[in-house]
C-alpha cells in the first residue's frame, strides 16, 4: 500500500492512499511523522539550554552570588562563604541604621521586587490571565502577554507588561478588578507604558492615604515655589506639590468631602509669601462658614467679600479689571510672571462657585459672575492670577467654566458618572475611584484624585487636615508682622 500528501489548506497535509483508479473514493487517515530518536533528543537539548540561559540572565545577581559562594566552599571549606555571608548581613545592617533612605532604594526594595516578581506575579501569571481572559489561543497555541519588570513602593507595585500584539489598555482597564483579585491587590490602576506596546499594572497592596495627615509646618519664604507647594501627600508616600504659578485649580467634591483642606493648606503654604507681600489672597465666601475663619488675615494681606448682595460679584469684577490693567503694562514686555511688591502674585479663592454661577437669587448678578470669573480664567495665567473654585456639584450646567480650570481635584463624589465630569472622560477607568472614597471623616476627608494639565493618569492624593486651632495660629501668626511695620 502507497500514500501520497495532499495540501488542503495553508498548513494542512493530510494523507491519502494512493489509487490507481482516478474515479475511486479517496481513503483519509491521519500523517504519521517518524522523527530519528536522535533529532528529538537534539530538539529538547537546544530547549534546555535556551532555558537555562534565559534563567541565568533573568537572575544574573542572585546566580552569580550563589555560584561564588560555591567557589569559595569548594576551593577554601565552607567556614568561608559562611563568614563571608556574617560579615555583608553586617554591613546591610549598619548601612540600613546610617543612611535607612538609600538602603531602602537600592537594597531593600529592588529585593523585594525581585521576590515579588518570582512568587506572586510570575507564579499565577498565566492562570490569572486566561481567567480574566486577556491570552488568545490560535491553531491551538496559546499566546501569553509577557512580564518585563517589577518596582515595589512602599505601598504599591508597579509591573511593566509587554502587550500582545493588537492589544490595547482598555482590555486591561475592562479587567482591572480581576487582576486585583487574582493577586491579592485592593486595587489596580493602568498607567501608559514606556514605549507604545507595553503599559504598566499599578498594584495598590494597602492603603497609604487611611490616617489623617496633620497641618504641614509654615514653610520659609525662601522653600515656598508657587509651581509646586506642599499641601500634602501622594500615595506613594510622596509630598502632593501643588501648582498656582501659571494655572487655575477646580476643587469638587460632596458635602464634608475635605474641600476646606485642600483651600487651608493651600493658604498655609502660601502664608510666608503672604507676609512677605509677594501674593495676595482675594477670597469670597458665599456660605460665610469656612473662609471666615481667616477673614483678618485675607483683608490685611488680600480682599475678603461675603457680601450676597453684590460685594462678592464687585471683588471678582475689581480682580477682572486688574488683571486687564496688568496685561496692558505687560504686553510686549515680558512674557512670563514674576511676582513683586508692584506686582504680587494673586490667587482668588471662590469656596462655592455653584452659588455665584447658578445658585444666586439675581439673574444679573449670576451673570456678572459668570463672566468676571471667565475672564480671569482665561486670560489671567500669565500675569499672575490664579482662581481656585470649589463646588459640591459637577454638573455641567451648574458650573459651564469648567473647562477654563488646567488642573482639577477630585474628592469623595456621590456618582461614578461625575468622576469623568470633574477629571474628563476615562478618568474613572484609569483608577480614578472618587465615588468609592468612604464618607467617615477620619478615613476619606481630603482623599481625592488629581489630573493635572499635562499628565493624563490621575494620581491619588491627601490633603493635611488644617484645624480651627491651626487657622487661628496663622492669623496670630500674620497680624503681629504688619503690626510691628506699622509700629516702626
Amino acid at each position: 500500500m502507497s500514500w501520497e500528501f495532499r495540501k488542503l489548506g495553508p498548513g494542512e497535509n493530510v494523507a491519502v492512499e494512493a489509487q490507481r483508479d482516478p474515479f475511486a473514493a479517496p481513503k483519509w487517515a491521519p500523517p504519521v511523522w517518524h522523527m530519528p530518536e536522535g533529532l528529538v533528543l537534539l530538539v529538547n537539548l537546544v530547549r534546555t539550554a535556551v532555558r537555562t540561559v534565559v534563567f541565568l540572565v533573568r537572575n544574573i545577581v542572585p546566580v552569580s552570588i550563589a555560584g561564588g559562594l560555591g567557589w569559595l566552599g569548594v576551593r577554601y571549606g565552607w567556614a568561608v562563604p559562611l563568614v563571608v555571608m556574617v560579615l555583608v548581613a553586617v554591613g546591610l545592617a549598619v548601612w540600613a541604621a546610617l543612611d535607612r533612605p538609600s538602603f531602602v532604594r537600592y537594597a531593600a526594595r529592588p529585593a523585594r521586587a525581585r521576590w515579588r516578581l518570582a512568587m506572586v506575579y510570575r507564579r499565577d501569571w498565566q492562570p490569572v490571565l486566561v481567567t480574566a481572559g486577556l491570552t488568545k489561543v490560535h491553531k491551538g497555541r496559546e499566546y501569553l502577554p509577557s512580564l518585563v519588570r517589577v518596582r515595589c513602593g512602599p505601598t504599591s507595585d508597579r509591573v511593566l507588561v509587554k502587550m500582545l500584539k493588537g492589544q490595547a489598555p482598555d482590555a486591561w482597564e475592562r479587567v482591572a478588578v480581576n487582576l486585583a483579585h487574582g493577586f491579592g491587590a485592593t486595587l489596580v490602576r493602568v498607567r501608559e507604558g514606556d514605549r507604545p506596546g507595553r503599559l504598566w499594572l499599578e498594584f495598590v497592596r494597602k492603603d497609604a492615604l487611611a490616617v489623617p495627615i496633620p497641618a504641614l509646618p509654615v514653610p520659609d519664604a525662601a522653600d515656598v515655589d508657587l509651581r509646586a507647594l506642599e499641601i500634602g501627600r501622594t500615595e506613594d508616600g510622596s509630598p502632593w506639590r501643588l501648582r498656582l504659578l501659571g494655572t487655575h485649580v477646580l476643587i469638587a467634591g460632596a458635602t464634608g468631602a475635605g474641600k476646606g483642606s485642600v483651600i487651608w493648606s493651600t493658604v498655609r503654604a502660601l502664608l510666608p509669601l503672604m507676609l512677605a507681600g509677594l501674593v495676595e489672597v482675594w477670597a469670597v465666601d458665599p456660605k460665610r462658614m469656612e473662609l471666615s475663619f481667616g477673614r483678618p488675615l485675607f483683608e490685611r494681606y488680600g480682599r475678603y467679600s461675603d457680601d450676597p448682595k453684590g460685594g462678592m460679584v464687585e471683588l471678582l469684577e475689581a480682580a477682572a479689571e486688574n488683571m486687564n490693567a496688568r496685561a496692558e503694562q505687560f504686553a510686549g514686555v515680558t512674557r512670563s510672571f514674576t511676582p513683586t511688591h508692584e506686582h504680587p502674585f494673586r490667587v482668588v479663592i471662590v469656596d462655592e462657585l455653584a452659588f455665584l454661577t447658578a445658585y444666586c437669587p439675581e439673574r444679573d448678578l449670576r451673570k456678572r459672575a459668570e463672566s468676571a470669573l471667565a475672564v480671569l480664567t482665561s486670560q489671567g495665567r500669565s500675569v499672575g492670577y490664579c482662581v481656585i473654585g470649589a463646588q459640591q456639584d459637577a454638573r455641567k450646567e451648574v458650573n459651564n467654566l469648567r473647562n477654563l480650570f488646567p488642573d482639577r481635584i477630585a474628592l469623595r463624589l456621590d456618582e461614578d458618572e461625575q468622576v469623568d465630569m470633574v477629571l474628563g472622560d476615562g478618568a474613572r477607568d484609569r483608577g480614578a475611584l472618587a465615588d468609592q472614597i468612604s464618607s467617615v471623616p477620619e478615613i476619606g476627608a481630603g482623599v481625592g484624585f488629581v489630573r493635572l494639565e499635562t499628565v493624563p493618569d490621575p494620581v491619588r492624593v491627601r490633603a493635611a487636615y488644617v484645624s480651627d486651632d491651626d487657622i487661628r495660629d496663622m492669623v496670630a501668626f500674620g497680624l503681629p508682622v504688619l503690626n510691628a511695620g506699622e509700629a516702626a
